[in-house]
């Protein structure tokens, strides 16, 4: 009689516990409260100042600040991986990830591969060189050697400029590294999009002009192909526009190029 008696008060122990685990699961009225749907976003954080690592190694950034306030929007949680430019449009192919935030061009070659939102932001392309330097105009970039990102619109534009003027272009991972070797003379000119190309001017004492031959089209949010997510985060962008948030962050961040 006690052995069953224990063993009754055992399964209402165990009753009990079930229960009062399964209320601390779920929310104040009764109701599963579930954990926000993960955004994953990837980027290339050598992209200044549209994303890039801060001392403490953290990403920040336009393009970041930007991704949060449409995760916020679409009540995403978001998170970012940080890859080379040239691997992006793979990794949406492969759907490692579900949108690019990166500075990219919606050029009409990539929208063969990869799906964009409407642009967010238009800055076109610039030359840099050294203070000294005699590379005044495009046309001065005959025989000399020019540093392009990998996998860039800049890249693009220096095939089609090679078409008029004679130069060496050398692609290089980076805009970090670009700037690393015109600053050690390994090229004679860094070809970048202007709002990048006006930070690192500024911070290194370099000197530079605009791109007269450019006409690329603006910055946009890249998709795998027949994603969902496109027509949301176009309704996101233009709930931002529309009460300013947009406008804010291009203050925060892209003010030298307004």
């Amino acid at each position: 009689m006690k052995k069953t008696f224990l063993f009754l008060t055992i399964i209402f122990s165990l009753v009990v516990m079930a229960a009062c685990g399964q209320s601390n699961k779920d929310g104040a009225n009764g109701e599963k409260s579930s954990d926000k749907k993960v955004l994953t976003m990837a980027t290339s954080a050598d992209f200044a100042p549209f994303e890039s690592r801060n001392p403490s190694g953290d990403i920040e950034g336009f393009d970041i600040d930007l991704a949060n306030a449409i995760a916020d929007e679409l009540g995403y949680k978001l998170e970012i991986k940080d890859m080379k430019f040239d691997g992006l449009i793979g990794a949406l192919q492969a759907k490692r990830v579900d949108m690019v935030l990166a500075g990219m061009s919606a050029t009409e070659k990539r929208k063969k591969n990869v799906d964009f939102s409407t642009e967010y932001n238009r800055s076109g392309e610039m030359f840099i060189t050294l203070k000294d330097s005699n590379i005044k105009t495009v046309d001065d970039l005959k025989g000399k050697t020019l540093g392009v990102q990998l996998g860039t619109i800049q890249e693009e534009g220096a095939k089609e400029l090679q078409k008029k003027i004679n130069f060496t272009a050398k692609p290089l991972d980076n805009a970090t590294t670009l700037i690393q070797e015109l600053l050690t003379k390994r090229i004679d000119a860094a070809y970048l999009d202007k709002s990048v190309a006006t930070g690192y001017i500024k911070e290194q004492n370099l000197a530079g002009f605009d791109d007269p031959t450019s006409s690329s089209p603006g910055m946009a949010i890249a998709f795998p192909k027949g994603s969902a997510l496109v027509k949301d985060v176009n309704k996101a962008l233009d709930k931002l526009e529309q009460n300013g948030k947009l406008q804010e962050l291009k203050d925060k961040w892209l003010k030298d190029q307004q």
